[in-house]
């Protein structure tokens, strides 16, 4: 492969052939444009060399695979750029694990592929199987996976007897809110419908139509919520408020992230069919101060004959002023209420959706059962969070991991810095 000055010399060379081909004739003129030829056919080449990394070399087909991998997982920008500078790094981080005896080994990266795929709630066969419809072969996400593995390896032999975390360090994180990344919230808008006999038969086509109406604009969206949804923030436009990502259902966690600003979901069933939603990606932050998980979700359900009839409304609001907290309606409904205090993961979705919009002592209306015929009127009562001390640990476990960043992020410059990066075309 010639280097860059050589292809300038190249280029030049061409330049004079072409000029002499009016005094040289055919033979001449066929000579150039053989090795223009050769310079399009190299350039085309989807398994050249595309960049130099000391001693190895990335291909375009590298390149290719791994944009069109960025690209299912849904990230934003130039794909191409990234993917030439993410694998760059990769080369400079596999070869420091070769050298360190840090390189991930097939079980390693079996359980890695098991993990990876499991956020798409799949299991490594079926997301390979999956990739490979999308034109993305099983080795590029091995790689991939690998790669990670690897470099996690390398960090942490060189940098983890010094990512030694006090308690001293954890009050004053505690104390001063200065843990980045100690969760993140994401702003939703949402539009609900519950499923009812009057519209069960064409609510999903309806809700696809609508969905392409209103795919990429807040402000139609947050029109149509106005107008079309049953939950109670349809009066702010459907916009949710900003909500930690571990009260949402964990089936659409993954879903959202993966999510750019302004798309919009495809119909989502909720509560196993009773109703179905469109959301509506806002964006996304992370938390700095250390908030403490929650562990469980206490809340009252009120089964109200009438789905959403104005009676059955009209009966809920009753209820909820005739109450300041959850304890209160053993004296206005004794019997006739459940409560309970579950893990956020075991609650049906459209509860869990519901509820997650909602303050301590507020009601939702928005969730039906019985195909619409039965309004299940929702209050919650608390969210429990976990005790101090697994707070602690948690903020603990993200100073370690801020850490061990700072010196990932130091050492692949160092890295880089020392590098021979060659860019071949």
């Amino acid at each position: 492969m010639t280097n860059v000055g050589e292809k300038m010399g190249m280029g030049g060379a061409v330049k004079r052939i072409i000029a002499r081909a009016h005094r040289g004739g055919f033979v001449v003129l066929a000579a150039a444009a053989f090795i223009l030829g050769a310079q399009a056919a190299l350039a085309q080449n989807p398994f050249a060399v595309a960049v130099r990394v000391n001693d190895s070399v990335v291909t375009n087909y590298e390149i290719d695979q791994r944009a069109r991998f960025l690209q299912v997982l849904n990230a934003q920008g130039d794909l191409r750029q990234q993917a030439t500078e993410a694998l760059i790094n990769e080369r400079l981080q596999v070869a420091a694990g070769i050298a360190m005896g840090a390189e991930a080994s097939p079980e390693d990266i079996e359980n890695g592929l098991v993990e990876f795929a499991g956020r798409a709630n799949l299991g490594p066969e079926q997301f390979l199987q999956q990739m490979a419809s999308e034109g993305i072969a099983p080795e590029t996400v091995r790689d991939f996976v690998a790669n990670g593995i690897t470099w996690r390896n390398v960090v942490r032999a060189r940098f983890g007897a010094r990512a030694q975390v006090t308690e001293e360090d954890v009050d004053r994180a505690m104390e001063l809110g200065t843990v980045l990344g100690g969760g993140i919230e994401l702003l939703l808008a949402e539009i609900i419908i519950p499923v009812t006999p009057q519209n069960q038969a064409n609510l999903v086509s309806e809700l696809l139509r609508l969905r392409e109406q209103i795919a990429g604009s807040t402000e139609t969206f947050s029109e149509a919520a106005r107008r079309f949804s049953a939950a109670p923030t349809r009066e702010a436009g459907g916009v949710t408020g900003w909500r930690g990502l571990n009260e949402l259902p964990e089936g659409l966690r993954d879903l959202f992230l993966t999510m750019s600003v302004g798309q919009v979901t495809e119909p989502v069933p909720l509560g196993g069919g009773q109703a179905y939603a469109l959301f509506q990606y806002r964006g996304q932050r992370e938390v700095e101060a250390p908030n403490l998980p929650v562990t469980a979700i206490d809340y009252v359900s009120i089964a109200i004959p009438g789905g959403r009839t104005s009676e059955a409304l009209a009966e809920a609001e009753r209820l909820r002023n005739a109450v300041d907290t959850c304890n209160d309606f053993n004296g206005v409904i004794p019997g006739g209420f459940q409560r309970q205090t579950v893990a956020p993961g075991e609650l049906p979705e459209d509860v869990s959706l519901a509820l997650r919009a909602l303050d301590e002592r507020e009601m939702s209306t928005s969730v039906t059962r019985s195909g619409g015929t039965v309004l299940l009127a929702l209050m919650l009562c608390d969210r429990v969070r976990s005790e101090p001390e697994q707070g602690r640990d948690a903020v603990r476990q993200r100073l370690v991991g801020q850490t061990l960043e700072a010196y990932s992020n130091g050492f692949l410059e160092e890295l880089r810095s020392e590098a021979r990066i060659t860019f071949e075309n």
